[in-house]
């Protein structure tokens, strides 16, 4: 069963920035080769990646975190995620931010590919990660409060973004591709 959110929290201001810290604004003037011209703007991710993580202590449930998301003012359904820290591996920051939001790492983590938010004008880049082998280990992390983890069936994704609360294009996109990957596997060893 999945317990009711926190209420939201109270936002006491807003203003637009002129400096930003995750990210740069470029324009880019170009020219194609139908002699066409048009000048764009395109968002410059100032880390060195992000990862998010399909965690599965079973085969048949992996789990999900539930966190604010200041983007759409409400509490979100998706799966553990995080920048990675300069210098650190895929492989090492989705241990570190499984540790940090849900309290386990794994034994078994492999790179499935990556995601681009908006590739028409964004240049950050998420990579998928999945963690089989789960084990115990807590580490702090950066969050304001704590997240609820809550197990879902892999093999029920469609009542899962159907949802109101779980929007995010990454965590579905994330989903789905782990569990193509993970019926691919099953039907090559049959």
């Amino acid at each position: 069963m999945i317990d009711d959110p926190p209420d939201l929290p109270t936002v006491h201001k807003r203003e637009e920035r002129k400096d930003r810290s995750l990210f740069r604004v470029e324009t880019l003037d170009l020219e194609f080769s139908n002699g066409e011209r048009r000048v764009y703007e395109r968002l410059i991710s100032r880390g060195v990646g992000a990862v998010i993580i399909v965690a599965m202590p079973d085969p048949g449930t992996v789990l999900l975190v539930r966190e604010y998301a200041c983007g759409v003012h409400r509490y979100e359904l998706g799966l553990p995620k995080g920048r990675l820290e300069p210098g650190e591996s895929h492989i090492d920051g989705a241990n570190r931010e499984l540790q940090e939001e849900v309290g386990f790492a794994a034994r078994d983590l492999q790179v499935l590919g990556q995601l681009s938010l908006a590739p028409g004008y964004m240049t950050h880049a998420t990579h998928v990660v999945l963690a089989r082998d789960l084990y115990e280990s807590r580490l702090p992390g950066d969050e304001p409060e704590e997240l609820q983890v809550i197990e879902w069936p892999i093999d029920d994704l469609v009542s899962l973004i159907r949802r109101d609360d779980c929007s995010e294009g990454r965590t579905i996109a994330a989903l789905y591709m782990a569990r193509d990957l993970l019926a691919q596997d099953a039907g090559a060893g049959a």
